[in-house]
């Protein structure tokens, strides 16, 4: 990739309120000498937010673009090493950028959660970035770093200890406090509107959905088929039992669906396939909320869960979205700079490996998920892609395979929590098995 290039990183979507949380990231941390740009379609806009950031960024270039002019997004690509975009939904407004990216051997990082996109995005770009040596990194916020470097860490640790591959491996969700941002809320209300389409639902149920050789990974798995319910009684209880989407785990925690795990989990199963199954054949992932062991647990696990169902399942019809859409927090919104001081989030992955050992990755920070902790994310991976020495892949990839442990210690600078430990005793990742089944691939 050239070097004869105006900038280092250009952020676009810099006036909307997770790009102007990104950019005050970027320059509080960016080092100095580094070449940044703003841009974003309104230029009074994003120079206003430039005026907001300390005096260093104050002469950052700003650049009006319009995220429908090819002409204009093939020239922001062509201008720059890497481009970080906040500007979804991104089946709307992203693939213009990628494809731009792709054929100038620009690094691309972007905050997607929308299965359709990343696989339309792989499937036409992913030859043309290897070929110009570009990384475009999906999913470089609370969705789906978290999942993605946790994961990578917890399979590096097992394999450096000797303990061979991860087999049943689960992301619980232990500790949640903070938002998701009305960009997030647009994309899912994109990808259900492109659900009405057969083949896309099909794609979006598919566990493996976006490995990059879908032949190469189980036609099915155990965990994720449901249970035949019979026609007596006691096998109707059993099979509504095994399919109920709150269970209760062998060691008394209630358990339930997590929102993101639809879409964190086949990116988790893109990053193995990608490595070569370096997780392991044997590899199964999921993700489930922990609601604890207290006597109310089951009851709040019951309402989220089922508003959760409600949201999902109105996003698919236009006469529900339209309720919703007054409800729910729009694109540009997002909570006070108090309350975002306030959010935290713990994840913990378990894995037994076939060595038989039980492995933990503390995955946490005491940052908005949503917002400041996804800004501290996506500005990380970043500045990784401009500055650092990283694995050599290009191609349309994921922040474990594009970035690796790199992002990890840059995290980790950023006094974000993320530690691997061998563990004595039974393996707790088991007791999940089956408790939201959709996602048990």
């Amino acid at each position: 990739m050239t070097t004869e290039r105006a900038h280092d990183l250009v952020l676009f979507g810099a006036s909307g309120f997770v790009g102007a949380l990104t950019a005050a990231e970027l320059a509080a941390t960016a080092p100095d000498g580094i070449r940044i740009a703003l841009a974003g379609r309104s230029r009074a806009k994003v120079e206003a937010v430039r005026a907001s950031l300390p005096e260093a960024a104050r002469a950052w270039p700003v650049i009006e673009i319009d995220a429908g002019d090819p002409g204009q997004v093939r020239s922001l690509a062509e201008s720059t090493k890497v481009v970080v975009t906040t500007v979804g939904p991104y089946a709307r407004y992203g693939l213009p950028l990628v494809a731009a990216c792709a054929e100038a051997g620009t690094h691309y990082a972007d905050l997607t959660g929308e299965v359709l996109f990343v696989r339309e995005s792989a499937d036409r770009y992913h030859e043309a970035a290897k070929a110009s040596g570009a990384k475009i990194v999906h999913a470089c916020g609370f969705d789906s770093i978290p999942s993605d470097i946790g994961t990578l860490e917890l399979a590096e640790t097992a394999r450096t200890n000797g303990d061979g591959d991860l087999t049943h491996t689960t992301l619980f969700v232990r500790s949640l406090r903070g938002g998701f941002s009305g960009g997030t809320i647009d994309s899912m209300r994109q990808q259900a509107i492109e659900m009405a389409d057969a083949a896309n639902a099909k794609i979006v149920a598919d566990p493996y959905g976006l490995s990059p050789d879908r032949s190469a990974e189980p036609s099915s798995s155990r965990a994720s088929r449901p249970t035949k319910v019979g026609s007596n009684p006691v096998d109707l209880v059993r099979g509504l039992a095994h399919n109920a989407p709150v269970r209760r785990s062998a060691d008394g925690h209630w358990l339930g669906p997590f929102v993101m795990a639809s879409f964190n989990t086949r990116i988790v199963r893109r990053s193995n396939a990608l490595l070569g199954h370096a997780y392991g054949r044997g590899f199964r992932y999921q993700e489930v909320m922990d609601f604890g062991t207290s006597l109310t647990a089951p009851v709040i696990a019951t309402g989220m869960t089922a508003g959760l169902l409600g949201v999902a399942g109105g996003m698919r019809f236009a006469a529900t979205r339209a309720v919703l859409d007054r409800v729910l927090p729009k694109p540009g919104e997002g909570p006070s700079p108090e309350n975002q001081k306030n959010g935290r989030f713990r994840m913990e992955i378990e894995s037994v490996t076939t060595g038989g050992a039980r492995y933990r990755t503390v995955f946490a920070a005491k940052a908005d998920p949503g917002y400041s902790g996804t800004a501290i994310m996506l500005s990380q991976a970043g500045l990784a892609l401009a500055l650092d020495d990283l694995p050599d892949m290009a191609g349309v990839l994921t922040p474990a395979t594009a970035i690796g442990d790199v992002l990890a210690d840059r995290l980790r600078a950023r006094d974000f929590r993320i530690e691997t430990t061998r563990l004595d005793g039974p393996a707790l990742a088991s007791t999940a098995e089956g408790a939201v089944a959709a996602d048990a691939g």
